[in-house]
């Protein structure tokens, strides 16, 4: 029986000594490395119940066991921290024991002092209690009086004092005079005040300068560094000069600016010195002392300076003392007012328009016209676009036209003129006058009343007062048509300068030429004298036009 079955060791011992083939080892290590990841995976995914149930178990207070490491590692971990816990607390329950025990005994030694501790402790602390209550409700302050008024309740007396001295240099300053307040004017008290009735130091300056009433904060305003005035409303002036920028703007307006240097000043002023904002708008919109003056350029005679800015001669002549009307130089610098306004607007539009292109003149040479005569052959047309232009304008009239684009829709047409060669004798007309003789002008044209028996009221030209005798020089030239006595105009020059124009010289002394006469302008052609009805020497100059007298002064240089 033993024969035929043979047990298993020996079964073992027969399988182990068999040979192996290197063929059969390569392919079972290949077969256990292909089945290791499957058994990895299966592992970790036992991870998970297993520490669920070792948890539970914890918390249940059980006693999980296992037989691998690791698991058995993290189960002694936390039962070490649980008896190093129990020991430290065991020691120091053991030493707080023996404490209390002390302080047993002594308690039993000092029954009757310990039962009045805890009534000293109470009272303690109720006092300092009621003096917390006490001072965060007061606290010590000084209150500032002037005059006996109250004017603010603050910490530190020496800044209110600060102040004070600082409100008197500043109204020393400001009234460019000195200034002090008055002995005891001023009271400081010191005491406990109510926390709620403390002011800030900062509003003392305002109420002490308010009560002294001499200066006040206020706004100024400047123009080009000249006072105009002050007031104490904010942001007033500021809309009073924006108000005055809106005037002359329109929806085309780019901008609008002064030419002056316009400033508002924050600060003190003297309160006497405030004024209302219509005092200040009608002073900002009137004129003060100054010039404006014109340089004379190329061209410029006397009398088209005067009417291109609104004057006369005479009123031109009256603001330049001094100047000889018919011999005026490029580069003088006339005045042409004394006085100009306190703020020059200046507003600058963006304007889109249809204007006209001038054209072009050419000139053909003609030997039967005389030099500086012209004569129109083929009129020329002015053409047309589309023009976009800045235009400034500096107090409503416009200085500056600067063309930005123009987009031609008519083209323009030249003009051609004929233009005389032949030489011009000396006695045809140029076109404009000069004055006969150099004077002051006693009486102008128009309506007058001179008390002179026989004398007109009704001026027919210019009197123009001068030395008896004084040479009177032809105002342009022509053909004279008559010189001899005509009653109360006493000897008189008549000249026909041809062109519509006559010229009247009057009240002569003798004549320097005869009827008839060609003369050429400047020529003498007269005397000054007093003949016919006058009140001393004198030449009446007269212009007509057409046959009807004009006012000379509208001719004259």
């Amino acid at each position: 029986m033993s024969k035929s079955t043979p047990n298993k060791k020996n079964e073992h011992s027969a399988r182990s000594d068999a040979p192996v083939s290197f063929a059969d080892f390569f392919a079972a290590l290949l077969a256990a490395l292909a089945a290791a990841p499957d058994a990895l995976w299966t592992r970790i995914r036992r991870i998970g119940p297993r520490l669920r149930t070792l948890v539970h178990a914890h918390r249940s207070g059980d006693f999980p066991e296992s037989d691998r490491r690791v698991i058995q590692f993290f189960l002694l971990v936390p039962a070490m921290l649980r008896m190093w816990k129990s020991l430290v607390q065991e020691r120091f329950f053991h030493r707080r024991r023996r404490s209390l025990s002390f302080d047993t005994a002594v308690a039993a030694r000092t029954t009757r002092q310990g039962r009045l501790r805890p009534l000293a402790f109470v009272a303690v602390a109720l006092l300092f209690a009621c003096v917390a209550a006490f001072f965060s409700i007061y606290t010590p302050a000084t209150t500032v009086s002037y005059n006996g008024r109250t004017l603010e309740v603050v910490r530190d007396a020496a800044e209110a004092q600060r102040i004070a001295a600082q409100v008197e240099g500043l109204t020393a300053e400001t009234l460019g005079s000195s200034f002090s307040f008055a002995e005891d004017s001023i009271q400081y008290t010191t005491g406990l005040v109510r926390r709620s009735d403390l002011g800030e130091v900062e509003r003392l300056e305002k109420e002490l300068t308010d009560e002294v009433g001499l200066v006040t904060y206020g706004y100024s305003l400047y123009i080009d560094d000249e006072l105009v005035g002050s007031t104490p409303y904010e942001g007033a002036l500021e809309a009073l000069i924006d108000q005055m920028k809106q005037i002359g703007a329109s929806a085309d307006t780019l901008s609008v600016d002064f030419v002056e240097d316009v400033r508002i000043v924050p600060g003190y002023v003297a309160t006497d010195s405030l004024k209302n904002l219509g005092e200040i708008a009608e002073k900002i919109n009137s004129t003060k002392v100054g010039e404006e003056t014109y340089t004379v350029v190329k061209g410029d005679t006397w009398s088209a300076i005067a009417n291109d800015h609104g004057l006369s001669s005479a009123q031109l002549e009256e603001l330049n003392p001094g100047y000889n009307i018919d011999l005026i130089n490029i580069g003088d610098e006339l005045v042409l007012s004394r006085e100009v306004p306190y703020l020059t607007v200046k507003v600058t539009e963006r304007q889109n328009y249809r204007g006209e292109i001038d054209y072009e003149t050419i000139y053909v040479d003609d030997s039967s016209m005389y030099q500086g005569d012209t004569r129109v052959i083929e009129k020329g047309e002015y053409g047309l676009a589309d023009i976009v232009a800045d235009v400034v304008y500096v107090n409503g009239v416009e200085t500056e036209r600067s063309i930005l684009s123009q987009v031609m829709l008519t083209a323009p047409k030249t003009e051609t003129r004929a233009r005389g060669t032949k030489e011009r004798p000396s006695w045809m007309p140029t076109g404009s006058f000069r004055w006969p003789v150099s004077g002051r002008i006693t009486s102008y044209f128009g309506y007058r009343n001179t008390g002179i028996r026989g004398a007109t009221t009704n001026h027919m030209g210019i009197d123009i007062a001068c030395s008896y005798g004084t040479p009177i020089g032809a105002a342009d030239g022509g053909t004279v048509e008559y010189t001899g006595y005509k009653g109360a105009m006493g000897y008189t020059v008549i000249i026909n300068h041809g062109n519509g124009y006559k010229t009247y010289y009057e009240h002569c002394s003798s004549f320097a030429v005869r009827s008839g006469a060609h003369v050429y302008k400047g020529q003498t052609i007269a005397y000054v004298g007093s003949s016919g009805v006058s009140s001393g020497a004198h030449c009446h100059f007269g212009v007509m036009l057409n046959g009807s007298y004009v006012n000379p002064m509208k001719y004259l240089p």
